[in-house]
């Protein structure tokens, strides 16, 4: 008979296969709301929302954690034969995601949550999809479950940085200066140019009313804002990782 995973083990798994079903529920949840007809209206789709792209990043990773749960090493050989040469790919796969997931989800909840409390036209559509600004715009604002809302703007950040604190090794210097980084200027411009783009054909509305209600050039300065954002948290969080 095989002996029991060890408790570290079974930890990582729970936490693995716990998640990874709780964010695919919330997302597959989200689409069966009325909101998901104006998110379907619109160029870029659920794609548009850094909250989705977060999401579907962090999935990955969580998965690609749970099949490394799932198919431990064994003297450094795992127990599937050499035919299954690409589980060796698994563990720098997920550190690579981990390096994007992690300070993404984390910038996510930090601006989310705050807006969400303490100034909801800012981060909540209208039906409309106008500026939040605008005296057309229709009330109440377009809102999702507090359950759903849990599994899309913090289950991630919560659920990666359990992960990275409790079974992963910190990020040497040289992963922080290049890796990290590069990661985060590389992906800040991406979206600030995907965002735009797709505001471009959306009429000028964007995802967020924070950046519909604003200039170009305030768009960029919270695009750069959000950038420092997520390699602050990263290297912090890497900094305090035992």
């Amino acid at each position: 008979m095989a002996s029991p995973p060890p408790p570290s083990r079974t930890a990582r798994i729970l936490l693995h296969s716990a998640a990874a079903a709780i964010m695919i529920s919330g997302y597959h949840n989200l689409t069966k709301l009325p909101i998901n007809a104006f998110i379907s209206t619109q160029y870029g789709g659920h794609l548009q929302y850094l909250t989705i792209q977060g999401l579907f990043v962090t999935c990955a990773a969580t998965l690609i954690s749970l099949l490394i749960d799932l198919f431990p090493s064994v003297n450094g050989e795992y127990y599937f034969s050499s035919r299954s040469f690409w589980l060796f790919a698994l563990k720098p796969l997920k550190r690579i995601l981990l390096i994007i997931a992690m300070p993404l989800s984390i910038t996510i909840s930090s601006i989310y949550w705050p807006l969400l409390l303490l100034a909801t036209q800012l981060i909540l559509q209208n039906g409309s999809g106008e500026p939040s600004s605008s005296p057309h715009a229709p009330q109440p604002l377009l809102r999702i479950p507090l359950p759903m809302d849990l599994s899309l703007h913090a289950v991630p950040a919560l659920t990666l940085l359990v992960d990275f604190l409790l079974f992963e090794k910190k990020y040497t210097r040289k992963e922080i200066r290049y890796g990290g980084t590069g990661i985060s200027v590389v992906y800040t411009i991406f979206y600030a140019w995907w965002v735009e783009r797709c505001a471009g054909f959306n009429g000028g509305r964007f995802p967020y009313p924070f950046l519909t209600d604003n200039p170009f050039e305030i768009r960029l300065a919270i695009y750069v804002g959000a950038g420092m954002l997520a390699f602050s948290s990263f290297w912090l969080i890497n900094r305090v990782h035992t």
